[in-house]
């Protein structure tokens, strides 16, 4: 490889391949963003505002965003969702009790309990393994039960292969307990725009983690969160600055700027329910194919095709049909293939899926990877086995161990094994499976 670029000339490069995107950003590289962005990248100035002490512009586009999504109060995040998914665990550490969350957790989400000194109470997906699957509203009032002390529940809605939670009836439990909602929506930024509006926070829930440059056309890094309520927007900012840079990038923040406008002002909302339409027919046509699709509801913008069900299997052979066909998915799992779809799509782009999906007719359905048949037992808190005296060690040596970091691949970001917790047989195959070889385990006395 030339050590000359080598980052910027393989972007080039890819760039050059001229595939259709149905991964993240949402914007597509295309040309929704002006091309002199970077003559704008500025930082903290008397005419341009700080980021975590908003009082002049930056505060006026949080406003807009607020109108945007019906909020109390959107903060602004150009940290990603991780920042915005840091804060709301924040917020459910000054709840003080216990915090219940779905297993199927961002990494983010687990790195800021093991900072903030928090042990959760777990709650499993159902049709799951780590990370795919819906949280049952019966589920969460069992929790509720048996642990009276939770002031908290986090889950992730949509889950990464677009399976929506019923946030509504999940969200009237938790306040019937007086307890907060917390939705990683990383996914669902556009859930809002849709034909029927079922962003989390209009179906009930406290605060949602909004990664806007996953499915808007704001660059990477670009994020909101959404607060419902006075009472948690009040901490919000100091928050946020607890994890966030001190040097958010202005170029970033001004992409959500324009987004703002292009969804409150100009053709947003219209764009983005034809480009539902569109996807409905993709969707109806992919079920004609055989290819299999999760039930219930779920993101109508995500294609999720298993493409096992005809006979297509293995990671590489998915990413390698697909790329045949000039597409870039954002995921594939060797089971399932997830596509990202946005207005930014071309009819190009959308024509090139239709082929693919209608080739995929031969071949005999792949048996289904069996689920897990139960999750690691817990050893110690995850703060302990984070900041233990480690050691990395093969896949192969850590059974019976104790994981004392996440081991997660990226897509989806959902941990395999979380911190605390001991490392089975079958957990040691799920990772050998996804490649991994080491691992990183509490060290042992000798």
């Amino acid at each position: 490889m030339d050590n000359r670029k080598p980052l910027y000339n393989r972007l080039i490069g890819h760039n050059k391949l001229d595939r259709s995107s149905f991964h993240t950003p949402g914007h597509k590289c295309s040309d929704f963003l002006p091309e002199n962005l970077i003559r704008l990248d500025y930082t903290e100035l008397p005419d341009t505002d700080a980021l975590f002490e908003a009082e002049s512009v930056i505060l006026a586009l949080e406003k807009k965003l607020s109108l945007l999504y019906h909020t109390e109060r959107s903060c602004l995040s150009a940290g990603g969702c991780t920042l915005a998914i840091q804060t709301m665990i924040r917020a459910a550490a000054r709840c003080g009790g216990e915090i219940l969350c779905a297993r199927n957790a961002h990494r983010s989400a687990v790195n800021a309990m093991a900072l903030l000194g928090m042990d959760p109470i777990w709650i499993y997906p159902k049709g799951a393994n780590n990370y795919t699957g819906r949280i049952i509203p019966d589920d969460v009032q069992s929790a509720f039960k048996e642990h009276p002390d939770i002031t908290a529940c986090y889950i992730t809605s949509p889950s990464y292969y677009g399976e929506i939670s019923d946030i509504r009836r999940i969200a009237e439990i938790c306040h019937n307990n007086k307890a907060i909602l917390l939705v990683d929506n990383a996914h669902g930024s556009h859930l809002a725009f849709m034909q029927e509006n079922i962003h989390p926070i209009n179906l009930g829930a406290d605060m949602s983690a909004c990664s806007l440059h996953k499915t808007m056309p704001v660059m990477t890094g670009g994020a909101v969160l959404n607060i419902r309520t006075k009472e948690l927007s009040e901490n919000a900012k100091s928050d946020m600055a607890l994890f966030g840079s001190t040097s958010p990038s202005y170029v970033i923040m001004s992409s959500v700027d324009l987004c703002a406008d292009y969804m409150l002002y100009g053709t947003g909302k219209e764009d983005y329910q034809q480009c539902e339409k569109t996807v409905a027919k993709l969707k109806k046509l992919s079920e004609k194919h055989g290819l299999m699709q999760p039930e219930g509801l779920c993101d109508p913008l995500r294609l999720t095709l298993n493409t096992a069900f005809v006979g297509l299997c293995g990671e590489s052979n998915q990413t390698a049909y697909f790329e045949s066909f000039g597409i870039d998915c954002e995921f594939c799992d060797g089971e399932n293939a997830v596509l990202l779809c946005t207005p930014f799509n071309t009819e190009r782009d959308f024509e090139r899926v239709r082929k693919a999906v209608e080739k995929l007719t031969a071949g005999q359905p792949v048996k289904k990877a069996a689920d897990r048949k139960a999750f690691p037992e817990k050893a110690m808190s995850i703060r302990d086995a984070v900041f233990s005296s480690a050691e990395i060690i093969s896949v192969h040596d850590a059974v019976g161990r104790i994981a004392a970091d996440t081991a997660c691949p990226c897509p989806p970001g959902v941990p395999v094994i979380m911190p605390g917790e001991i490392i089975d047989a079958e957990t040691a195959a799920v990772l050998s499976d996804y490649g991994f070889t080491a691992i990183k385990t509490v060290k042992t006395s000798k």
